[in-house]
């Protein structure tokens, strides 16, 4: 090959890996895809718009999962709120899923944000696999390594941004744009990609300015 033609293809080479290599980011204003109804909400769950502040965003309880919008790896970053009632706000993003028996999750539970009891402080963020690796096994069996505590644990009832970051192998989530991540675990399933949704267990959570960035 001549100099010349060297000289075009290889800037098209790299262009062409860049292109590859880079990920697909959407963003998205929840209040909107509501209005559009671009949610599938199954039985027995529920989403409303929040009408009482400026977020755009959206209340849920249960699952409710973004139509068209398949998940693998990459990230998801979003914002989130629950509430300081004991055993009653669970809220986080779940992924890879099938239906809202089978999926995964990655939840928090912010009634122990501020908690002054050590075992509830390890008990703020939790990763399970369902319906295989429900997070009381993982407890019982494998006390405190898939679920952890929050580095500079916000106030229970204020929004917090998480960022989580799913590959092939691994799930990492990072608090509040925190540098160090507050829980590192491995997936605990075979599935590579599926739906994935916005998740409040008990009472209703609020979610607001959700990223996705697809690998």
């Amino acid at each position: 090959m001549n100099s010349f033609l060297l000289r075009c293809i290889l800037p098209l080479m790299i262009l062409s890996s860049s292109i590859v290599g880079a990920q697909q980011t959407t963003r998205y204003n929840l209040a909107e895809l509501l209005k559009d109804n671009k949610f599938t909400v199954p039985p027995h769950q529920k989403i409303v718009p929040l009408s009482i502040d400026t977020s755009q965003g959206v209340s849920v309880t249960g699952i409710v999962w973004l139509k068209g919008v398949n998940f693998s790896t990459g990230s998801i970053d979003v914002d989130i709120r629950g509430k300081d009632v004991l055993q009653q706000s669970f809220v986080g993003i779940t992924f890879h899923g099938i239906d809202t028996v089978t999926h995964d999750e990655i939840y928090f539970r912010p009634f122990n944000f501020q908690s002054t009891d050590t075992l509830r402080r390890k008990h703020m963020l939790q990763y399970h696999s369902e319906p295989d690796y429900p997070w009381d096994r993982l407890r019982k069996e494998h006390p405190l390594v898939y679920e952890s505590g929050v580095i500079a644990a916000p106030m229970p009832n204020d929004w917090f941004h998480a960022h989580i970051v799913v590959s092939t192998d691994d799930i990492t989530v990072y608090v509040n744009h925190s540098a160090t991540a507050s829980l590192k675990v491995k997936k605990l399933n075979s599935r590579n990609d599926g739906l994935i949704g916005l998740w409040s267990s008990a009472l209703s959570g609020d979610f607001a300015n959700l990223v996705i960035s697809k690998n």
